[in-house]
């Protein structure tokens, strides 16, 4: 999966409908979550850093975290002196971090990782006390909306909201919420894509 996104990073960005759930995701999470200088944030999968860059001129800091070097090295590209995004390879979920953030955000990658209840303990245990979460995906569908590039790494169709309350809450999170972010409507369908917050 990794060398997958190596090979598509540098034309990641192109088109309008990764910078459209990016937008959409923001301005979501933006209105839900008061985003403070003080803060410490935390993009999970941040790839090119589509989310990261419009987090980061309203807190302190971001670190954007992902398995695919290619698509960090795009991230990197995007960096100025006043407009700052740190990335970091690792798998944080097999080796935690020695840093804790007031929030950990993610768009579009928590289908790809297998184990949706350890991802749910691994954040839980990278936020400071009260940080929060706020992770946007798919809602459930039947596997057609990344089968035209295929399913190789994709460990999950979507989400059904009410399984994935139970998970969170299973992990020691607290008012979980979901919050409607926006639709992909292609040809072949239409996506609905969910923002889900919570706090520690």
């Amino acid at each position: 999966m990794t060398q997958r996104f190596d090979k598509v990073a540098g034309e990641w960005d192109k088109g309008d409908m990764r910078q459209n759930i990016a937008d959409a995701v923001f301005k979501t999470l933006a209105s839900r979550i008061a985003l403070l200088n003080t803060m410490n944030i935390l993009d999970f999968g941040a790839g090119t850093g589509l989310l990261s860059f419009k987090i980061a001129p309203l807190v302190r800091s971001v670190t954007g975290v992902d398995l695919s070097s290619g698509m960090l090295k795009q991230l990197e590209t995007k960096n100025t002196p006043s407009l700052h995004v740190t990335p970091l390879l690792q798998d944080i979920m097999e080796r935690p971090l020695d840093q804790k953030f007031n929030g950990i955000v993610s768009s579009m990658a928590m289908h790809h990782v297998a184990d949706t209840l350890g991802l749910f303990q691994t954040f839980y245990a990278h936020l400071e006390r009260d940080g929060f979460i706020a992770i946007a995906d798919l809602e459930e569908e039947d596997g057609t909306f990344h089968a035209q590039h295929g399913n190789d790494g994709v460990h999950h169709f979507g989400f059904n909201r009410e399984s994935l309350r139970k998970t969170i809450e299973k992990t020691g999170f607290k008012n979980v919420r979901f919050h409607n972010a926006y639709s992909v409507d292609r040809e072949d369908g239409n996506y609905p894509i969910f923002l889900v917050t919570a706090t520690k």
